[in-house]
């Protein structure tokens, strides 16, 4: 069994209103010195059987096409072993 993570965020240059309204509050609510907050997506994928290189890039493909939007959003994939 394999169970791989997908974090998607959005890039960099995107304006994160939820992020920024994150970061008002904090700030409200006594936490100081808070120089940015970015929110995100996880998603956490089981998979019967081992992860070979055809699934690892298929889950490549899928977390680029289906899981994240290229256009504003970056991802990472990582395999929890």
């Amino acid at each position: 069994m394999a169970r791989v993570v997908v974090n998607v965020m959005l890039k960099p240059e995107i304006l994160d209103p939820q992020g920024r309204a994150v970061q008002g509050a904090l700030g409200r609510l006594g936490l100081t010195g808070v120089s940015d907050v970015r929110q995100g997506k996880q998603f956490v994928i089981d998979l019967e059987g081992d992860l070979d290189a055809d699934r690892s890039a298929k889950l490549e493909e899928l977390a680029g096409e289906l899981l994240s939007n290229p256009v504003i959003e970056d991802f990472t994939l990582t395999v929890v072993e």
